[in-house]
């Protein structure tokens, strides 16, 4: 059964994120050895005016969260983009993006910026399905790229 889902725009420091978060750096542990870049960004970077951090709740409970930070004066860098893995291949991950990219938009960005790690192609998959250009050769092995980076140009918000 699916229930109604909002949204719910915090702070990484909220205790409601905590398990998102928890589990987002137990996987990057596990592929990549490391959760470092997690505590890499002060959590004021993922606040207004500049930033934002957000979580969709089901029932009170966080399913799925995402953030964005300012990168430059027209970029926003998406980061943090996850979902509950009880909750996963039901669209959660896509319906974050939208409102990231309708928010970044809302705040006068004109592009978004990511990067994903090489051992995610169900990020780097979703990134592609979502309108995201590669910023390199979807050819090459992933591995011997690094962060793979991705970018959007956001339309301006209709008044």
């Amino acid at each position: 059964m699916t229930f109604a889902l909002s949204v719910h725009r915090t702070t990484t420091t909220d205790s409601l994120a905590r398990p998102l978060l928890d589990e987002l750096a137990h996987e990057y542990t596990t592929r990549y050895g490391s959760a470092d870049d997690l505590s890499r960004y002060p959590a004021e970077e993922f606040a207004p005016p500049h930033g934002a951090f957000l979580l969709l709740l089901e029932q009170g409970r966080p399913v799925a969260g995402g953030a964005y930070r300012r990168y430059d004066e027209h970029t926003a860098e998406l980061k943090r983009i996850w979902t509950d893995s009880a909750h996963r291949r039901r669209g959660l991950a896509r319906r974050v993006l939208d409102v990231l990219e309708r928010e970044a938009a809302g705040h006068g960005y004109s592009r978004l910026f990511l990067t994903t790690g090489p051992r995610q192609p169900e990020a780097r998959g979703l990134y592609l399905a979502s309108g995201y250009r590669p910023l390199f050769d979807l050819t090459a092995d992933p591995e011997s790229i690094g962060p793979l980076p991705f970018e959007k140009l956001l339309e301006k918000p209709k008044p």
